[in-house]
Parts: structure tokens; sequence; C-alpha cells
């Protein structure tokens, strides 16, 4: 993969850098909040690596950008240890997925491994439909309506779960071991900001919403009545 790492901090970039290197990806290197910006939208990598801690535009701001400028680069933010609140507010804001500091190498290079296959996505299957919502799980396209709608990697990964048992309802536990599959201590609030991402972009401005909540449940696509 084409990765943008953006950290200021020189020796851990080059760290990252020479971890990703050995694996075989490309691998470049901005410090400054508003030229990773541009670098991003510039170079279309397919991750980047993002700081929330960078000179001139945070990476809430970087993330920001990215998204409102359509770009489709997964997003795997670095967080301070302990702080929930940056990671919600990343995946709120767009980000793939995030990792506490401090991380092992190995670690980070198994989360961007992780992210990269998602990013390809499943090669078998068929399409699936409820109503006139339409995901094509081979090409990852999602349609509604006659409209193309853009997901993230994870974002398609549960509407695929959601879509394959129309009508059931999934808790949380059972969502969080197929979609994360266990890749790291889970808070369950980060299944609901997902839940609440998805149901903003297949269900705001189409009749009748598909996706539903069971309250102290979990979550379903309900065709309509």
């Amino acid at each position: 993969m084409r990765i943008l790492i953006v950290e200021d901090e020189p020796e851990l970039a080059r760290h990252i850098r020479a971890a990703l290197l050995r694996q075989g990806h490309t691998a470049e290197v901005e410090a400054d909040g508003a030229a990773a910006l541009q670098a991003a939208l510039r170079g279309q990598p397919d991750l980047v690596l993002l700081d929330i801690n960078l000179p001139t535009r945070n990476g809430f701001e970087v993330l920001a950008g990215l998204r409102q400028e359509r770009c489709p680069a997964l997003v795997l933010m670095l967080t301070a240890r302990g702080e929930v609140n940056d990671r919600i507010k990343g995946l709120k804001a767009g980000a793939d997925d995030y990792l506490a500091k401090p991380f092992a190498l190995d670690e980070l290079v198994a989360r961007v491994e992780a992210l990269g296959r998602r990013g390809g996505g499943p090669q078998t299957g068929t399409g699936l439909q409820v109503a006139d919502l339409h995901v094509n799980v081979p090409q990852r396209l999602v349609v509604r309506a006659g409209r193309t709608i853009a997901l993230s990697p994870r974002e398609f990964d549960l509407l695929q779960v959601l879509m394959q048992e129309p009508g059931r309802v999934f808790a949380r536990t059972e969502l969080r071991d197929r979609v994360w599959q266990g890749e790291h201590d889970f808070d369950a609030r980060i299944i609901d900001m997902f839940i609440t991402r998805l149901r903003r972009k297949i269900d705001v401005g189409f009749d009748p919403p598909l996706l539903h909540t069971r309250r102290q449940v979990g979550y379903l696509i309900q065709p309509p009545a």
C-alpha cells in the first residue's frame, strides 16, 4: 500500500516508515498538518497514519479536510493512551481505526495490514438487497434509490453483516466479533458511532429508514412493512 505517515516526532516517524518499508509498503512522511493534507489530496495514498498533535493543523482538522474533499484513503489515527474522547471524536469525523500511543511497531504493522485487507474487501459472495438498498459485495458498491453511497471499508463490512440477515437483531458483541475481529480492546460506544455514521449515509434523505435500533439489544436492517 501507499502510506502517508503524518507524525511530527522525527524519530518515531523514521521507525514507523522503516517498519512499513520492511513489509513491502511505500511510505512518505509529513510533519506538518497543512502540508500533510495537501500531500494526501495530491498523492491519493491508500492509507494515512495520522497523529493528532501536529503543527499548523491538528489531526482532527486534517481528517475533516480529507473527508470534505472526499479523499478515499483509509485513516488510522494515533491517539494518546486513555484518551477515549479523542478516539470517538476521530471515528465520528471519519477515521477508520485508531491506535493508542505508545504502541509496538508490530502492532502498528498488523493494524495497517488488517485495514488494507478490509480496503480490498472480500472477493466472494453475491449482491444483497433490502428494499431500494443494493450492495454489490465483490465490487464493494452500495446504491440506494439509484444513488451511489460512499462508505469506508469498516462501514461497508458493518452494512454487509446487517444486510446478510434482514430483520435479525445483531448484538453489539456480535458486530464487534464479526467486523472488528478482536483487533483491540473495544469500547461498545465505537460500534454506536459507526452505526450513526452508517445511518446518516444510507437512511438520511431516503424513505423509509432501514437501519433500526432495538434499545439495550442491538441493531438491524429492517425491510419496510
